[in-house]
């Protein structure tokens, strides 16, 4: 990265007071030194913490919020409780204005995703926006969406996730021709919500600019089996959920049994460059960072509970879709799938 990117951050948004943002600014700053950043919060607050690293200071300009969004606050009282002045609603609006490259919060999601679409409105002819994730896989990653932004779908919002979760594919995992399945409750097509059976019609009767596979099961998702994976909010959120807390009990089976006889110490010992090799694969801050597709602009999600790695790990991924020009994309992708298909 030879060009400055400028970064809009919301500094008061997550769990543990946010402690993990200034950190993880300071990791991405060593691996991007032209990075130029945007503070968005309480000026006080910000500044007794930054005053710890003064690399972070020589590129950071702090822009003092009247106030901020909850964790548990609802999107309709945040909207109007902070409409123009919440860290997360000033730092959009730096978005919106050209003034910053993509934006970057770790608070409420419903919040978050509610003043992203009211500010930056969706891209044309996208119905609503979703929340895509990279997934690990066994053979490499899987993106996977939607992950938490809708609740109840339609076929246009089916076939709309396709386009932006394979135009995500093309320019995050490099593949010319992505792959391309729907989550469902099983393989065969008499299966499934009417929604998703008349999606999967459209989808295999169409060609596109990805190619697709057909339904997918969810324990099928890990394997690699595509390089996307559509689902609705609802579910996938679930889905997401699911895999973090089945990790994390694999992870906890692990210690208990690692601990359990002066035997089992041994052979650990013997294994631990296997055991560090699959707690790198299996921690989520590798690839924590949500990216919000659909919209006229980036907007990374950072898990609420991440440590500063995870937070510099969703700044890698705001950056990369940023050099990438992944709205344009989009965009392109959009109209060369006008030219073949009709779904409004």
């Amino acid at each position: 990265m030879s060009y400055p990117v400028n970064i809009a951050v919301d500094c008061m948004g997550g769990d543990d007071d946010a402690s993990f943002v200034l950190p993880g600014l300071l990791l991405s700053l060593k691996k991007y030194p032209n990075i130029k950043l945007q503070l968005y919060g309480d000026e006080e607050i910000i500044r007794s913490r930054i005053s710890k690293y003064r690399a972070l200071e020589r590129v950071s300009q702090i822009i003092h919020c009247d106030t901020y969004v909850k964790m548990d606050e609802k999107p309709s009282v945040a909207i109007k409780n902070g409409r123009g002045k919440s860290s997360i609603w000033v730092a959009i609006e730096a978005l919106k204005q050209g003034n910053a490259d993509f934006m970057i919060s770790a608070g409420n999601t419903g919040a978050l995703m509610a003043m992203a679409t009211l500010i930056l409105k969706t891209i044309s002819k996208i119905q609503r926006p979703a929340i895509a994730a990279i997934w690990p896989t066994i053979d490499g990653e899987t993106i996977v969406l939607d992950i938490g932004a809708t609740i109840g779908f339609n076929k246009k919002q089916l076939i709309d996730f396709s386009i932006l979760g394979a135009s995500m594919a093309q320019v995050i995992l490099d593949v010319k021709q992505p792959t391309l399945s729907l989550l469902n409750i099983g393989e065969e097509e008499i299966k499934g919500l009417d929604e998703i059976k008349s999606s999967h019609e459209m989808l295999k009767s169409t060609d596109y600019f990805f190619r697709y596979k057909g339904f997918i099961e969810g324990n099928q998702i890990g394997r690699g089996f595509s390089d996307v994976v559509v689902t609705d909010g609802f579910t996938g959120n679930i889905a997401l959920k699911t895999a973090e807390g089945t990790a994390s009990q694999i992870s906890q089976y692990f210690k208990d049994s690692i601990n359990r006889s002066i035997m089992a110490k041994i052979g650990y010992i013997f294994a631990a460059n296997a055991f560090r090799s699959l707690k790198e694969k299996m921690n989520p801050s590798r690839l924590n960072g949500g990216i919000f597709l659909g919209l006229n602009g980036i907007v990374i999600k950072s898990h609420g509970k991440t440590d500063p790695v995870g937070f510099s790990s969703a700044i890698d991924l705001g950056i990369d879709m940023h050099n990438a020009a992944l709205i344009d994309k989009i965009k392109s992708n959009i109209k060369l799938t006008e030219k073949e298909v009709n779904i409004d």
